[in-house]
C-alpha cells in the first residue's frame, strides 16, 4: 500500500502562520496611521535637517627630490558654531564675555559696526530718536535704517576700547553660518587665551578651541613667489570666483589660493571637508548629529623644482646682478633686474625660475636684492639676436633662403630709414656664420625677401606686402614667442604686438628689436630647437599624491605627462641645419659666446642677444641702455637642460658680459649638482 505525504499539511500550516504575521503588520501600521500618524507627522514638521562642512587641512608641496617647500604648521584657534536662529543680544552677551579673555585687534571695525553695537546696548535710547507717527509708517527693517541714520558722531566717540574689542569679537561672531564653526581668533593666540577660553566654554554657548594652521615656507624666500598665497578668514573666497566656490561646498570664509600655485591648483590642494547633518526640533535644539561624508586633507603637489638647484641659481644671479651694478653705477644706473629660466626641454618640467630685483640705498634702508621671480612670467623685453634661430626658419620654410644661400654683410639704408647694420662689417655670411657671428644684415635680408624684395638698392624704397609681418609672427608663434605657454599658472603675459606694420620695424623685429618677449617666452623657444622642433608645454607640478597624516608623501594620484603644444612647420634638415648654427655660436671660432663655453666638459649650444632699449623721462631719451639676452641648451647631442636668461637696461659699453657669465654658471652649476647625486647613488648601490 502507498504511504501518504504529510507535505501538503505543512506547507498549509506555513502559508496559516505567514497570514498571520501580515495581518499583525497590517493591524499595526493602521493602529500607526490612525492613532498616532498625525502625531508623528507633526513631530516630521517640526524637526528640520541642516547639512554643514567642516574644513580639512590643505595639501602640501614638495620638489622633485621629496623636499618639502610648503607644509602646515598647527596653531591654536578659538572658534565659534552659532546655533540655529540665534539673537543678537544672545550674541551680544558672547561676545562680551569672550572679549573678556582674549584680545581682538579692532582694526577691521567699521562706523556701521559701531551703530550696530550702540542699538544693542542703548535699544530704547536708539528708537526713542523716531516719532510714533514715523514708526506708524515703517515696517521693522525700515526703522531700523532710520535709527542708524541718527545716530550722531558724538554718541560713538563715548565707545570705550572695551567696547571696541566687544564690537571686534562680535563682528566675527556676526559673519558665522548656523551650526559652522567659524574662526574668530586664529593669529596670536596666547597659552594664556587658550587656556582661560577653554576653562570657560560652558559661559559661552557656540565657543570652543581648537587648532588651525598655516602656511610655512621652510626655504623662504626661495620659490616662495610661485607658491603664491592664500586669502585670509576675513577675505574668504575670492569674489570675482564667488559662484564657482559656492557651487563646490566653499563657506564664504573659506581660505582659498589668490595667486599663482595656491590658486592654480586650489581644487586639488583643498581636500574634501567633512559634512555633518543635523536635526532641529522647534526650538532649535539639535536632536542629533551624524557624519555624512568623512573629510580628507587635501592633496599634495610634488613639483618639477630642484631646490637645491633652485637655491644656487638664485645666489649665482645675485651675486652677478649685484657685481654690474655696483662696478658701473654711473653706467647701469637704470639696470636692476636679471630673469633665469632653466627647463628641461623634452618634458617641460621647470627646474629653477629665478628673478631678482635690485633695489639700491635710499635714506630708509641700505642697498639690497629682493626675489621677484614672478617678472619671469609677467615681463617682457626685447629679447635681440637671441631669436635668429627662429628667423633663420622662417626664412627656410618661407622659400626665401637655403643652405647656401649668401649675403654681403654690411650697413645698408632703406629710404624713409636710418642706417642698419651689424655691430661690425661681417662681409660673406651664409647662415651658419651668421648664426655664429650674430649677423644683423642676414636677418635684414630674409625679412626684405618675405616682404617680396628680392634686390636691394641703397636708399631705395622696399617693394613690400605687410602681410609679411603676420607669416613673420605666425612662424615665431610656433615656438611660443609672443603666445602663452602654457604653463600651469592662473596668469602668464605674452608680450604685446606692435601695430606699425612697415618694413623697417619688419625688419627690427627679424633681429628682436620690434616685440618684446618674457623669459618663459625665451626658454620654451629655445626648448623647441633643441627638442627637434617639438614644443612642449612648461610645468612646475611633476605629480599628484594623496596625503598622508604622518606627514610622508602617499601614494601617486596623477603623474603630469609631458604635453607637446605643436610641432613647428619646419623641416627636419632644417632644423638640424640651425642646431648646427646654434653650435658654433657656443663653440665655433668666431662664435659670439665661444670665449664662455668653448672648454667646458659639456657640450652647449645657443645663442646671444642684445638689443637697444632707450631710456626716456617727460619726453626725453636720459639714457641709452642694452637688454642682454642669452638662451641655450646641453648636452648638444642630447638635451637635458634649456635655459633662458634677460638682463634689462644694462649700460652701453661697460662690457660685463653678465648674460655669458650668468649662463656659464648655472650650466656649471647643473652639471655640477647632477655629477654630485650621480656619485651619491653609486655610494648607496655599494653600500
Amino acid at each position: 500500500m502507498k504511504k501518504k505525504s504529510h507535505l501538503p499539511f505543512r506547507l498549509n500550516v506555513l502559508f496559516f502562520l505567514i497570514f498571520l504575521l501580515f495581518s499583525l503588520l497590517i493591524l499595526q501600521l493602521g493602529v500607526v496611521q490612525i492613532l498616532t500618524g498625525e502625531e508623528a507627522q507633526r513631530v516630521l514638521d517640526e524637526t528640520e535637517e541642516t547639512v554643514t562642512s567642516v574644513p580639512v587641512p590643505r595639501g602640501e608641496m614638495y620638489d622633485r627630490n621629496g623636499n618639502i617647500i610648503v607644509e602646515n604648521t598647527p596653531k591654536y584657534a578659538i572658534t565659534y558654531t552659532p546655533p540655529k536662529h540665534v539673537q543678537p543680544d544672545e550674541k551680544l552677551d558672547v561676545a562680551q564675555k569672550l572679549a573678556s579673555y582674549i584680545k581682538k585687534d579692532d582694526g577691521d571695525v567699521t562706523k556701521r559696526d559701531k551703530k550696530d553695537y550702540w542699538i544693542l546696548i542703548n535699544h530704547e535710547e536708539a528708537y526713542a530718536k523716531l516719532s510714533d507717527e514715523e514708526k506708524a509708517e515703517m515696517d521693522n527693517e525700515e526703522e531700523y535704517y532710520a535709527v542708524l541714520d541718527r545716530i550722531t558722531d558724538g554718541e560713538l566717540a563715548q565707545l570705550t576700547e572695551a567696547d571696541l574689542e566687544v564690537i571686534a569679537v562680535k563682528r566675527e561672531l556676526d559673519q558665522a553660518i548656523e551650526l559652522t564653526p567659524h574662526i574668530v581668533k586664529n593669529e596670536e593666540v596666547t597659552d594664556t587665551e587658550y587656556a582661560t577660553v577653554a576653562e570657560h566654554l560652558s559661559e559661552m554657548p557656540g565657543v570652543n578651541v581648537t587648532t588651525d594652521w598655516e602656511r610655512h615656507l621652510p626655504f623662504h624666500p626661495t620659490f616662495s613667489n610661485f607658491v603664491g598665497g592664500l586669502t585670509s578668514h576675513d577675505e574668504g573666497i575670492l569674489r570675482d570666483k564667488a559662484d564657482f566656490y559656492l557651487t563646490r561646498q566653499y563657506s564664504r570664509n573659506d581660505r582659498v589660493g589668490k595667486s599663482f600655485l595656491e590658486e592654480q591648483y586650489e581644487t586639488i590642494l583643498s581636500g574634501q571637508k567633512e559634512l555633518y547633518r543635523h536635526i532641529t526640533d522647534s526650538q532649535n535644539n539639535i536632536l542629533g548629529t551624524e557624519l555624512v561624508h568623512e573629510g580628507k586633507q587635501g592633496k599634495s603637489l610634488v613639483l618639477t623644482i630642484d631646490m637645491e638647484l633652485q637655491k644656487k641659481i638664485d645666489q649665482i644671479v645675485e651675486e652677478e646682478l649685484t657685481i654690474a651694478i655696483e662696478n658701473h653705477p654711473g653706467k647701469n644706473r637704470f639696470m636692476k633686474d636679471a630673469l633665469v629660466v632653466m627647463m628641461n626641454p623634452k618634458t617641460g618640467e621647470v627646474l629653477s625660475i629665478t628673478g631678482k630685483r635690485y633695489y639700491r640705498a635710499t635714506d630708509e634702508e641700505p642697498a639690497h636684492v629682493k626675489d621677484e621671480s614672478y617678472r619671469v612670467v609677467y615681463d617682457a623685453h626685447l629679447p635681440g639676436s637671441a631669436i635668429k634661430g627662429a628667423t633663420v626658419l622662417a626664412g627656410f620654410q618661407s622659400g626665401v633662403i637655403n643652405k647656401s644661400t649668401t649675403f654681403f654683410d654690411r650697413p645698408i639704408k632703406i629710404a624713409g630709414t636710418p642706417w642698419k647694420s651689424s655691430y661690425d662689417t661681417l662681409r660673406s655670411v651664409n647662415y651658419l656664420s651668421a648664426l655664429e657671428r650674430s649677423s644683423n644684415v642676414f636677418m635684414y635680408f630674409i625679412a626684405m625677401r618675405m616682404g617680396g624684395d628680392y634686390t636691394y638698392v641703397e636708399n631705395a624704397p622696399l617693394d613690400y606686402d605687410s602681410d609679411a609681418f603676420r607669416q613673420m609672427r605666425n612662424y615665431f608663434k610656433q615656438f611660443g614667442l609672443g603666445i602663452e605657454t602654457g604653463i600651469d599658472l592662473p596668469y602668464e603675459a605674452t608680450g604685446y604686438e606692435g601695430e606699425v606694420y612697415s618694413p623697417g620695424f619688419l625688419m627690427d623685429y627679424a633681429i628682436g628689436q620690434y616685440e618684446p618677449f618674457t623669459a618663459l617666452q625665451l626658454a620654451q623657444y629655445i626648448s623647441t630647437i633643441a627638442n627637434d622642433g617639438y614644443r612642449v608645454k612648461p610645468h612646475l607640478v611633476k605629480e599628484i599624491r594623496e596625503s598622508n597624516n604622518n606627514g610622508e608623501l602617499g601614494p601617486i594620484y596623477k603623474v603630469m605627462e609631458p604635453e607637446v603644444i605643436n610641432r613647428i612647420e619646419m623641416d627636419q634638415e632644417y632644423i638640424d641645419a640651425v642646431q648646427n648654427g646654434l653650435y658654433r655660436v657656443f663653440n665655433g671660432t668666431r662664435g659670439t659666446a665661444a670665449g664662455t663655453f668653448a672648454d667646458k666638459p659639456y657640450v652647449a649650444a645657443g645663442k646671444t642677444g642684445t638689443a637697444q632699449n632707450m631710456i626716456y623721462e617727460n619726453g626725453q631719451l636720459v639714457e641709452e641702455t642694452e637688454n642682454l639676452t642669452l638662451v641655450g641648451y646641453a648636452p648638444y647631442d642630447n638635451p637635458e637642460i634649456a635655459f633662458s636668461i634677460i638682463v634689462p637696461n644694462v649700460g652701453v659699453r661697460t662690457r660685463t658680459g653678465i648674460n655669458n657669465k650668468i649662463g656659464e654658471r648655472i650650466l656649471d652649476a647643473y652639471f655640477e649638482l647632477n655629477e654630485e647625486k650621480e656619485g651619491e647613488g653609486e655610494e648607496e648601490v655599494d653600500n
